[in-house]
């Protein structure tokens, strides 16, 4: 009689692939909550600069997120996802640098400054469908979701680190030396990329335009995937508005402006942080169905601030939004690279990231006008009601119902993540992270 023995698993934070690519991402997170608030500051320091110039430059480095992350999925399934990565860490530093350089020289053209825009933006584009792609080939698949909890704590840390100290750096240092920082962090982020051990792909004998067509094929193919996107392409719009124009414009009429602003941001991400310590452990039987249903919590410090309740209550439900937010994100991660077969993975994550930020700039763009024609805090509620309508009509796709999570059998690490196929929406499938 044979007995099996019980090999116990190996802590993540052993495992040395998966500790380089978290330290990759918790540097060039800190070096992006520089950027942030440096960029903006630095654009609206040169001669003649005002809100029509930096939306300008924004949207400069917007846009070819949007109109590039396809691309970047069939390139990252195409190629090594970890060397991908890197190249896109390096065009992010030479960017970074660039725009750090005419800043420090006192001498920043508008249409240079918009050329480097577009090369950061694009480097984000091959970059996250990348990132999204590597996480199981770096960890065993029954480590996915506790490796997922883990790499958004570190990196929401770093971002409210990075976004806490930039203030500071730009008023002693200058904007220039801020954007120099976060160059230097793509710089390190893609040292440390580089070294993981993630071989290159096979050769591929179709053409790019067929390799998108069946990372299509895969994402609409599942009922549960495309309905949630969907959802998504509301919910982020909304959230967009709230947080870059509607937000900021109720606490300056009614909550005292910059500083209520900033503590309800604060307990946003400290939810956050809480939030996926939290979704890394938590085992749920159909985490579809969990992570629309904890989507609805976001609507409500938008409500509150619709309604003109004061600063302390928005902040609590600020932090129950934060926390909500992580538990969807991290089980909708997981759930996805567990689903999705790893050889077509990053063009499926392309395909979402795409729908997901379809109408963010509208809503952007949208909020202002709006606000100034029926007022900011109906334009709020609108918001609120646009959030719990789009999970309401997920809900509504039986797979986002009947989806459940298995426990994956144990595997080495880089194995590729066992797919569990399409399937039609009466069928239960027996199978079961934004800038970067």
């Amino acid at each position: 009689m044979t007995t099996a023995l019980s090999i116990p698993a190996v802590p993540l934070w052993r495992r040395r692939d998966f500790v380089l690519l978290a330290t990759a991402r918790v540097v060039s997170v800190l070096g992006n909550g520089f950027a942030r608030v440096a960029l903006a500051f630095a654009v609206l320091a040169l001669p003649g600069a005002g809100p029509g110039r930096l939306s300008l430059v924004l949207a400069c480095q917007a846009v070819p997120q949007l109109a590039f992350v396809l691309v970047g999925g069939v390139i990252a399934d195409r190629m090594s996802r970890s060397r991908l990565m890197a190249t896109a860490d390096v065009v992010g530093a030479a960017a970074y640098a660039g725009l750090a350089a005419m800043v420090l020289a006192h001498h920043a053209p508008l249409p240079a400054m918009c050329l480097l825009a577009v090369a950061a933006g694009t480097a984000t584009a091959l970059f996250a469908p990348a990132m999204d792609g590597v996480v199981p080939l770096v960890v065993p698949a029954e480590r996915l979701q506790q490796a997922n909890g883990l790499l958004r704590v570190g990196t929401n840390v770093s971002l409210l680190l990075g976004l806490a100290l930039s203030g500071v750096t730009v008023a002693w240092l200058g904007a220039g030396w801020a954007l120099a920082l976060n160059a230097a962090s793509f710089v390190l982020s893609a040292v440390l990329t580089s070294l993981l051990a993630v071989g290159g792909r096979p050769r591929a004998r179709s053409s790019g335009w067929a390799d998108l067509r069946e990372g299509w094929r895969e994402f609409a193919s599942r009922q549960w995937l495309w309905a949630v996107v969907a959802q998504y392409t509301v919910v982020v719009a909304a959230l967009n508005a709230n947080a870059g124009v509607l937000g900021p414009l109720a606490a300056d009429q009614g909550l005292g402006g910059a500083r209520a602003w900033s503590v309800i941001v604060a307990a946003q991400a400290l939810g956050a942080i809480a939030g996926a310590g939290l979704a890394a452990r938590v085992r749920v039987r159909r985490p579809v169905l969990v992570a629309v249903l904890a989507t609805v919590p976001s609507a409500l410090p938008i409500a509150l601030l619709g309604a003109g309740a004061p600063v302390w209550p928005v902040a609590a439900a600020m932090f129950v939004s934060g926390v909500s937010s992580d538990v969807f994100a991290v089980l909708w991660s997981t759930t996805v690279q567990r689903e999705v077969p790893e050889e077509a993975l990053s063009r499926v994550s392309s395909y979402d990231w795409f729908g997901s930020l379809a109408f963010a700039p509208l809503g952007l763009l949208v909020a202002g006008p709006a606000a100034a024609a029926w007022g900011t805090g109906r334009m709020l509620l609108v918001c609120a009601a646009l959030i719990v309508l789009a999970s309401a009509g997920a809900l509504l796709a039986p797979q986002v119902r009947t989806l459940r999570a298995r426990e994956p059998a144990a595997g080495p690490v880089g194995a590729p993540v066992a797919a569990a196929g399409a399937a039609g929406p009466d069928v239960e499938p027996a199978g079961g992270e934004a800038g970067r």
